[in-house]
């Protein structure tokens, strides 16, 4: 690197201009995130364009580069951090955790090991205790922070495997698939994409899973699982990614540990309500699980990426994800890397420890609590303006028809160019529906109310765009 280049690098970091540029946007931009357009208008993502260009030959102007992130970018974001995005399940932002990811990236922590970082090793350990104490969940637990509940979901199967291979006297890690005794993976045919994903990548193979229906709501058939072994791996889930039903933990997680079977649950955004006493009946017999992934992202409302893997038995998940070298220096106190797949990794703890610590236990059940009622809300005032509620809402997801797939398709479409909410679409029972997930701590009962208003319009403009395009 050049003289110069280092040299106005080291006056950016002594003279602050460049992060005061970067506060100011970031200021200017929460300040219009809760009114403007959920979704960018044409003209944003018409100026994304440009960003096309060669790459530069010479080194560029720090300010020039975020005034252009800033004009042109933030236009074309989706405002997930204000109160009426519905789409996928994303929650927002809790101001705590934003500012907190601000500091913390200034520390730049690299956290495979208690030696790059002792104040992320001190805060994993202090998260973990707090999080079995949330989810009642047995001492014997220890968490992994990831990416997100996919990632999670990884380890979690990961952890299953390398156990269920050892009862049967296999050793996966060095002597592979080759030869070896056959897992027998069971799961609802409504499980999330994640799951399949996982097993895949895992070498299970999709097509070697035992798929079982799920009933109207969305639940594991208990009567359709088949009968289960110490060979068997156990898929459950606590919140379906569609209609949010929990299966019944209690009956199938006491039958699979009669069996000697793993269970694992995926609970991306569900699993929280373990943390509300309204809603914690959702969640009965998920302690005798034996892992559990889930998200701070989605229904705590930490900043992305922000998941968690928690698992009962620490030995499998450390031999599934063990990692060796010379330069590895392990120590007394907790080493991350131990219980997740990466080894160089920024150290998503801090926003989730900043999450549970401003909330406490009062605080996450009122956020966790809140979400259902305003999904509530939005089910009720939705009906009452004739549309279908197609599921029981029992935590935060809603299903909806306007009647005929064609129209509800078109209002969806309708709701998405009006900018005033954003909702996704999805199949459900063979059906076209709109998909509502309410996750921000954010969205007030006005938010509702003025987004049942968008469905309400989107669908006059679908079943008749003529006349609604002359008014």
């Amino acid at each position: 690197m050049s003289d110069d280049i280092r040299r106005r690098m080291f006056n950016e970091m002594e003279q602050k201009f460049v992060f005061d540029e970067a506060r100011n946007a970031a200021y200017d931009y929460a300040d219009r995130a809760l009114e403007r357009n959920v979704f960018p208008t044409d003209d944003a993502l018409a100026d994304l364009s440009r960003f096309e260009e060669e790459l530069p030959k010479n080194s560029g102007n720090a300010m020039q580069i975020l005034q252009q992130l800033h004009e042109y970018g933030s236009p074309a974001t989706v405002a997930q951090i204000g109160g009426r995005y519905f789409g996928l399940v994303n929650g927002g932002v809790l101001p705590v955790t934003l500012a907190v990811r601000w500091l913390t990236d200034f520390w730049d922590q690299n956290t495979p090991l208690y030696l790059s970082s002792p104040i992320a090793s001190r805060l994993e350990v202090i998260t973990e205790a707090w999080l079995r104490d949330l989810f009642y969940l047995p001492e014997s637990c220890v968490a992994g922070y990831v990416s997100g509940s996919s990632m999670a979901t990884l380890c979690g199967l990961a952890a299953a495997r390398q156990r269920n291979f050892e009862r049967l006297g296999w050793d996966i890690n060095s002597q592979g698939f080759s030869g070896a005794p056959k897992l027998h993976i069971v799961a609802s045919r409504q499980a999330h994409g994640t799951v399949n994903k996982a097993i895949a990548l895992l070498g299970f193979g999709t097509d070697n899973v035992d798929w079982v229906d799920a009933d109207e709501q969305g639940r594991i058939r208990v009567d359709q699982v088949p009968q289960l072994d110490e060979s068997s791996i156990l898929i459950l889930q606590a919140g379906n990614v569609n209609s949010g039903a929990f299966d019944d933990f209690n009956t199938l997680c006491s039958r699979a540990k009669k069996a000697g079977a793993w269970v694992h649950i995926d609970g991306a955004f569900g699993l929280w309500a373990a943390a509300s006493k309204k809603l914690n009946h959702l969640t009965r017999g998920i302690e005798h699980a034996d892992s559990w992934s889930f998200d701070g992202h989605k229904t705590l409302n930490t900043p992305y990426d922000s998941g968690v893997i928690i698992c009962r038995h620490r030995d499998a998940l450390v031999k599934a994800l063990h990692a060796a070298g010379a330069y590895i220096v392990y120590s007394e106190e907790r080493d991350g890397m131990l219980h997740t797949p990466e080894m160089s990794r920024r150290s998503r703890v801090f926003e989730l420890w900043a999450a549970l610590k401003y909330l406490g236990e009062s605080g996450i059940d009122e956020l966790v609590y809140g979400l259902h009622e305003r999904a509530l809300q939005f089910a009720t005032e939705l009906q009452q303006q004739g549309f279908e509620i197609l599921n029981e809402v029992v935590f935060n997801q809603v299903l909806v028809a306007c009647g005929d797939d064609q129209l509800t398709t078109a209002t969806i479409a309708a709701i998405q160019r009006s900018g005033e909410c954003w909702v996704g679409g999805t199949q459900w029972q063979q059906r076209s529906v709109i998909r509502v997930s309410v996750c921000s701590w954010a969205t007030t009962a006005e938010d509702i109310t003025r987004s049942v208003q968008a469905f309400i319009d989107a669908r006059a403009l679908a079943q008749d765009p003529a006349h609604n395009q002359d008014q």
